[in-house]
Parts: structure tokens; sequence; C-alpha cells
């Protein structure tokens, strides 16, 4: 049988690539009696949340060591619930974090528990879940239906089942912004989380599936801002394929993670998707710029190529899908009276001060492509 185990404080050093930073003192939360409530007090920063559920339940998260479930477990025990993460254990469950006090930390790693396995053992996961028994499931790295299903086996009981999905799943579209009921592409490289949508659907059992767009914000395991801040603190051109006025749009982290609280013993987030990103849409350019801007450097030289030109192999030139790419908000706006707290270039900034700026990032820059676009630039320059 499977063993919950308490997790022990882990203080970790700062590292310039492994230590993922960030602050958690902007995530102080205090009970209100109420159903779920969030309000910002005065004065207070941005991301500064008071987070209130109407009651306490046993929750398991599939995931949560880095980015998103870093965040949505540290909201969730603040608020006073029971919460055990489903990992493989090759990372640290806690570890302190830049602008997390000593108590904090510790109040945390007292109360997280941690479930080993690998959730493709599906055995395993039937086994020890259901030995455990759990009111709510938030499933943050799942990709596949078949490593949902032994989940729901396992838990008959289950209150609520919350699907971290994607954008990604919409059928490319000259009608944008794209809205929960769009046509879906089956042959999406995210067509596993589509299948396990339908599936979810399929199964008697309340669940909520969130769409993200573009995530970005500190602890980001994936290179979005990371990708301009690399070039921009190199003083670099930044290589933008073709116009660069193609659109699109990024949510940050910290409102994804409210987004996911707000949906908790929701009754209108009941069997519905949720777009969850930024409120504005932005282009290629402005990003750049706006990163710029963010992080306090000077407004970058930008260059501009025909992708069609090159051969990169298997690296990838720039970090985002080249076409415009974004979605509505707005359901999750009027049904759950969510609304994002951070605009862009604030939200850029809160992932350079507490990630980037002090020298952390997830992958050292590589500017491989760069040259090769540079240098043929060069050749018709001259």
């Amino acid at each position: 049988m499977a063993k919950l185990m308490a997790v022990q404080p882990q203080h970790h050093p700062p590292s310039s690539i492994s230590l993922l930073p960030s602050s958690f003192s902007d995530f102080n939360g205090s009970r209100l009696h109420a159903c779920v409530q969030f309000k910002r007090k005065v004065g207070q920063p941005k991301g500064a949340l008071r987070v209130t559920a109407s009651s306490n339940k046993k929750i398991l998260i599939m995931g949560g060591t880095r980015f998103i479930g870093v965040f949505l477990s540290r909201l969730l025990v603040k608020e006073g619930h029971q919460v055990t993460l489903f990992t493989r254990g090759k990372a640290p469950i806690t570890q302190q974090l830049p602008g997390e006090s000593d108590k904090d930390f510790a109040d945390f790693s007292s109360k997280i528990l941690h479930l080993k396995g690998d959730r493709k053992d599906f055995d395993f996961v039937k086994s020890s879940l259901a030995a455990e028994g759990f009111d709510v499931v938030y499933d943050i790295n799942g990709r596949e239906a078949d490593e949902v299903a032994p989940i729901l086996d396992a838990l008959p009981n289950l209150e609520q089942f919350i699907y971290c999905s994607s954008a990604g799943v919409y059928l490319k579209s000259d009608y944008l912004p794209h809205c929960e009921t769009d046509a879906v592409d089956p042959k999406s490289r995210h067509k596993g989380k589509l299948e396990t949508e339908s599936l979810l659907a399929s199964r008697d059992v309340n669940w909520t599936s969130m769409r993200p767009v573009y995530i970005y914000g500190p602890l980001n395991y994936n290179p979005v801002e990371e990708w301009f801040f690399h070039r921009l603190k190199a003083g670099r051109p930044i290589p933008i394929p073709n116009s660069g006025t193609q659109i699109t749009q990024l949510g940050h982290v910290k409102d994804l993670a409210t987004a996911f609280i707000q949906v908790l013993g929701n009754e209108k987030a009941s069997k519905q998707v949720f777009n969850i990103s930024g409120e504005k849409y932005v282009t290629f350019e402005g990003l750049a710029k706006a990163c710029a801007k963010a992080a306090g450097f000077p407004e970058p030289e930008i260059i501009h190529y025909n992708p069609k030109e090159f051969d990169f192999g298997k690296k990838k030139a720039f970090p985002f899908r080249d076409q415009h790419f974004f979605a509505s908000v707005d359901k999750a706006k009027s049904v759950l009276g969510w609304k994002p707290e951070f605009d862009l270039v604030e939200g850029l900034a809160d992932s350079y001060n507490l990630d980037f700026g002090r020298g952390t990032f997830r992958k050292a820059a590589d500017f491989t492509t760069d040259d090769m676009i540079l240098g043929k630039s060069l050749v018709l320059q001259s």
C-alpha cells in the first residue's frame, strides 16, 4: 500500500540554472466566511490574494513541483486544504524560494504531503488513490486520456476533477479570438488533452477544464519570456519571423492559479471549459518591446526573416507558433467573476524580477539559429 509522506523543508542556495525562484509573499491568504472570494488589499503588491473556498478538502495534485503546481499548491495549503502531490519524486517536493519567508516556507513544508509513483503505472495509481481517497483532483500534467481513466476508476466518490488542458486544441481559424465553443483539432499536438476532455465528458464525474494560451511568469520551464530575456541581456538583435505583426496572447501563471482556485467547488464551473489568459493581445514585435520595457533594457533591434529560407533542423528558432493565436476570456470573467490582475508589462516585470533577473533560468542561452538568421541578413545588406 502506498504511504503519504510529510515533506521535510529543503533549503537550496541560489544556482544559475537549477533553482526555481519566485516570491510567494504575494500569496498571503486569509479566511473569509463566504463561498469563493478574491480581493486585493489596498497597498498590497500585484498577486496579493485573499482566497476562500467554502470548505476544506482533501486534494490531490497530479504533479505540482514546478511552475503552475507550485503556485497552486501554496494557495490551497494557505486556504487550509489537505494537499498531496503525486510525483515520481525526481524533483524536490518543496524548496524555499526567493521572497518566501522562513515561516511561510516551514508552514507549507509541514503541511504538504507527497505520494511517490509513476502515473503511467495504472495499477499503482488505482490502488494508491483508492486507499487514500480524495475529494478533488487537480491534474496539472496529464497529457493522455489513458492516464486519467485510472484516477477516475480509483475515486468513484470524487467531488470534482479539475484539468489543465490547452488552447492549443482549437482548430486553426481566420475567425478570432477562439471561444470555448469553437471547433477543435483532433490532429493537434494537444490531441491527448482533447481526448481527455472527451473522456471526462463521457464519465459520471463533475469536471472542469481550463484552456490556457501561452503561460508566462516566474518558474516558467517553457522558453517564452526567457527566450527574449536572454537576447536582451546579451545585447543582441531579436529575430522575429515574417512581419512581426502576428498577434498572440500570454497569461500570467499567478492569474491561472487563481482561476484554478475559483472553480473549486463552484457549481457554475461544473462540466465547463474555460479559456484562461491575459485580457489583451500583443504582436510578436510588441512582445519583444514589452520584455525590454519590463526588464529595464533599451528597446531592441528587431530583425525580420522568412523561416522558409532556413533549415534549422530540430532547433526551434522562435518560441511561438508563427500565426495569429489568441482566445477570449469573457466566459471566465462573466461566469466565474475571474479577472486577471497582471497586465503584460507588469507580469513580465514580475517574472524578470523574481527569476531571470536573479540570474536563474531553465535553459542556457543558445543563439545558433539567431546567428544563421543574422548571417544571412548581413549578406543581403552588403
